[in-house]
C-alpha cells in the first residue's frame, strides 16, 4: 500500500482520536503536533468505500491523548467529513488539559462522532470527568458548534423508574490575588 493511501486511511481515525473530547477547547494544544499511534489486534481498510476498522484492544495515543476501545469503525466522504463509532466495555478516553495539570476523562459503551455536524455522543453508562467535576448518565451529547451538553438518564423499563443523571460541580475558588484584595463591603 502506498504511503499516501495509508495516510488517507489513517487520517479519519486520527481525526476521531483528536476530536473525541478535543471538541473541548481546553485540550492540550501540543498534542495536535505529535504523531498518532494506533495499536490493535487487527485492522482493515476498504479504500473504495473510505472505511476502516480496528478491532481487539485498540489503543490510540497522540501526546497526552489516550483512547482505548474494543473496536473502532470510521467512514469518511470525499469532502473529508467523517462518521466514527468506538465500541467497548467501556471505551475510555483521557487527555491532559492545556496549561493546567488536569485531565479530562470519559467513558461509555459507545462513542459516536460526526465531524460534519461537529457532534459527539457517548452512550451506555456515559461519564465525563474534568478535575473534580463529573457528569454521568445513560447518554451524554455534546455539540461543539453551540458548545452545549445534554445528559439523559436511562428510560423506564418494566414498570421501574428510569435512571437519573448525576452531576458534581466543584465550587470556584478565589485566586491568591483575589484573596489579597481588600473587601469593599463595610
Amino acid at each position: 500500500m502506498k504511503q499516501s493511501s495509508v495516510l488517507a486511511v489513517l487520517r479519519p481515525l486520527s481525526v476521531l482520536a483528536v476530536l473525541i473530547m478535543s471538541c473541548n477547547a481546553y485540550a492540550e494544544q501540543a498534542d495536535r503536533d505529535k504523531p498518532i499511534n494506533i495499536e490493535a489486534d487487527q485492522g482493515m481498510s476498504d479504500m473504495a468505500n473510505s472505511t476502516s476498522r480496528y478491532e481487539g484492544n485498540v489503543i490510540i495515543t497522540q501526546g497526552t491523548l489516550r483512547l482505548r476501545a474494543d473496536r473502532i469503525d470510521v467512514q469518511s466522504d470525499k469532502a473529508g467529513k467523517m462518521l466514527a463509532q468506538a465500541y467497548g466495555k467501556p471505551v475510555t478516553f483521557r487527555q491532559k488539559q492545556d496549561q493546567v495539570d488536569e485531565y479530562i476523562e470519559a467513558q461509555a459503551s459507545r462513542i459516536d462522532y460526526d465531524s460534519g455536524k461537529n457532534q459527539l455522543k457517548l452512550t451506555g453508562d456515559a461519564r465525563v470527568k474534568r478535575g473534580g467535576d463529573e457528569l454521568r448518565g445513560a447518554v451524554i451529547f455534546y455539540d461543539a458548534v453551540s458548545q452545549q451538553y445534554s445528559v439523559q438518564g436511562s428510560p423506564a423499563t418494566g414498570g421501574k423508574s428510569g435512571g437519573r443523571v448525576h452531576a458534581v460541580i466543584q465550587p470556584k475558588t478565589a485566586t491568591t490575588n483575589d484573596a489579597a484584595k481588600p473587601s469593599t463591603t463595610p
